[in-house]
């Protein structure tokens, strides 16, 4: 990997640095006022970290399903606006509140939707991954040391003062963020940040559910229904663990041209369920389906209880079972030493200035983008 030019200095680009610890910063960021209406540039106020929370110059950003599921409100009960939806990012670290000592201005940092306090019974444990306070919760707009926002934005009818809300412990649509501590993670600085940002949520998600939840072998069979770019990083992960055949399966061939180390597409546009036919799909005696991904409600498992009792599991997954601060900072040294060869450039397939997130969004949404990396 190259290194990326991205030093502490860069923070003053902005005009913020050492003279606005403490201090709220004025910037841009993409606010969402309603469901599936278009993101709006805007002038917001992100106030000064509070305990155990950092803010952050996010240099890159890039738009997943995640967001674009919650943009349109597809899950009524996640439905909260004005908010600064992202979770996939990278950036800098320009100031720490109290009580945080593993982080400081001009860390580079990668921030993750689900935490790690590493404290809790949760973080101490192999089995899990999912951090008692900071584990990700969707329906969760607020921080958690106070319940409130760090971003606020003038009213243009009223002049006052409102809060604009959080989104999976991230909200990385913006210039600044704050986040908790346990929510961000240090990564080497020579790393290149642009790459790295697709670790917050996509590559990590992937790679990790063929690594950690499914333990793919050499010689393993793998079928991905869903050939975005979780689906591809699932792919990614499999080919690195010696799978002797990868299969896709989508509903929109196009995506096929975008194989990403799959050795077999079919497109599944006859199937009603795509869930019970990824189940039936496995080996009876030991065959395994993760579930990733965010999933309209209401929705069923279309399994009938006595259908497990023939060796055949199913389980869900959540950001590939990876503990993101403990584990995270290691993969970024092994992919810099060679010691581990993941194609983050397989997934970039546009790069846009922040300014136009909204083309970002419509690529995505019309199957022709797995990651349009964004300039902030």
């Amino acid at each position: 990997m190259d290194a990326t030019a991205i030093g502490n200095g860069a923070l003053r680009s902005n005009g913020a640095g050492a003279d606005t610890k403490g201090k709220p910063i004025k910037c841009k960021a993409a606010v969402a006022h309603g469901p599936g209406e278009a993101l709006v540039i805007e002038e917001v106020e992100v106030a000064p970290p509070a305990r155990m929370e950092v803010r952050l110059k996010v240099f890159f950003t890039s738009i997943c399903h995640t967001d674009l599921s919650a943009w349109k409100g597809e899950n009524e009960l996640q439905r909260k606006f004005p908010r600064i939806l992202g979770h996939e990012a990278a950036g800098v670290v320009e100031s720490v509140g109290e009580g945080v000592e593993d982080l400081a201005p001009g860390d580079h940092v990668v921030p993750i939707f689900t935490g790690e306090c590493g404290a809790c019974t949760y973080c101490e444990s192999s089995k899990s991954n999912l951090c008692k306070t900071y584990r990700v919760n969707p329906f969760k707009s607020t921080m958690v040391t106070d319940g409130g926002t760090r971003f606020t934005m003038i009213d243009r009818s009223s002049g006052a003062r409102n809060p604009v809300y959080h989104f999976l412990n991230t909200s990385t649509f913006a210039e600044y963020t704050v986040i908790d501590s346990a929510c961000a993670v240090k990564i080497n600085p020579k790393a290149p940040l642009e790459k790295m940002s697709l670790l917050s949520c996509g590559v990590s998600t992937g790679v990790g559910a063929a690594w950690n939840t499914a333990n793919v072998s050499k010689g393993s069979t793998v079928a991905i229904f869903g050939l975005g770019a979780i689906g591809l990083a699932v792919a990614e992960g499999a080919r690195l663990r010696g799978a002797s055949r990868i299969i896709g399966v989508d509903i929109n061939p196009e995506k096929f041209s975008k194989d990403g180390g799959v050795d077999y597409s079919f497109e599944c546009t006859g199937i009603t369920d795509v869930l019970r036919e990824a189940f039936v799909s496995t080996h009876d005696g030991w065959g395994l389906t993760v579930v990733l991904g965010i999933h309209a409600t209401p929705r069923m498992l279309p399994l009938h209880p006595m259908e497990l009792f023939d060796g055949r599991r199913i389980t869900g997954c959540v950001f590939g079972d990876f503990k993101g601060k403990s584990q995270l900072p290691e993969i970024v040294e092994k992919c810099m030493l060679g010691e581990i060869n993941i194609n983050f450039d397989g997934f970039i397939t546009q790069e846009m200035p922040f300014a136009d997130i909204n083309k970002a969004f419509q690529l995505l949404e019309e199957g022709k983008s797995l990651r349009c990396l964004l300039h902030v």
